[in-house]
């Protein structure tokens, strides 16, 4: 479609310039081309072409007979008036995603109707009962990003450098034995990382899979070690 574009413009301008005879044939070869069905409207296309139609003094449109036209979107169906009242019922029900909400949608919405709640809101309620999931979750899309905990890693990535260099120990790594740990440390900080916070000492083996967690004050090296050495007592 994007190549004839020129060509409609071309065989436009042919048609304006053209006698009676040639449109008749400018015109036959443009339905054919374009596929459209209603020859007088073809032939409008054709004759208003390049034309500028003035709206006022200033604004004016011009006609491009190449040019695709917009396709109307769909109509909004949920407003101001259901996110406000779905907001209601979903801080209500702590915060559900749309796929639990939506069973129990339709006996909250009673309930808050039956004990006065929903005052000025029957338009909404009615547009509410027939939302689906996927469109709860997407209009509480933003709202749940507001209640998105963040500063949640406590560890910063290494330098490009630093990845690059290889790290050898005084032993090989090998996963088919006991005693070759994972370690990290877990923040309790609720989302608010500054000053210090608990942490958790997280040892794994990788072979077994057997877990030491401590529970250290921060992330002082000297916690750290503590909870370290404790940690290998009890794999021991």
């Amino acid at each position: 479609m994007f190549e004839r574009r020129p060509i409609y413009r071309e065989t436009a301008k042919e048609y304006q310039k053209a006698s009676k005879k040639e449109k008749m044939e400018i015109l036959d070869y443009f339905v054919r081309i374009t596929g459209l069905k209603n020859r007088n409207y073809a032939a409008r296309l054709l004759r208003q072409h390049g034309k500028t139609i003035y709206v006022g003094k200033k604004n004016y449109l011009k006609a491009d007979i190449a040019k695709k036209g917009k396709r109307p979107g769909r109509k909004k169906k949920f407003g101001e008036e259901e996110l406000k009242l779905l907001k209601k019922v979903w801080e209500i029900e702590n915060y559900m995603c749309g796929k639990r909400l939506k069973p129990i949608l339709n006996e909250v919405l009673d309930n808050l109707l039956a004990n006065g709640h929903l005052q000025g809101f029957q338009q909404a309620i009615e547009n509410l009962r027939h939302i689906s999931a996927s469109s709860i979750d997407r209009l509480l899309k933003h709202e749940r990003k507001k209640l998105e905990i963040k500063g949640r890693k406590g560890t910063k990535p290494g330098t490009l450098l630093k990845q690059q260099i290889a790290i050898r120990t005084w032993a090989e790594w090998d996963e088919n034995c006991p005693g070759f740990m994972e370690i990290d440390l877990v923040a309790h900080e609720g989302g608010n990382s500054r000053g210090d916070f608990a942490q958790t000492l997280n040892m794994v083996d990788v072979w077994s899979g057997w877990t030491e967690l401590v529970a250290i004050k921060n992330k002082a090296s000297k916690w750290v070690r503590e909870a370290i050495e404790k940690s290998k007592e009890d794999f021991l």
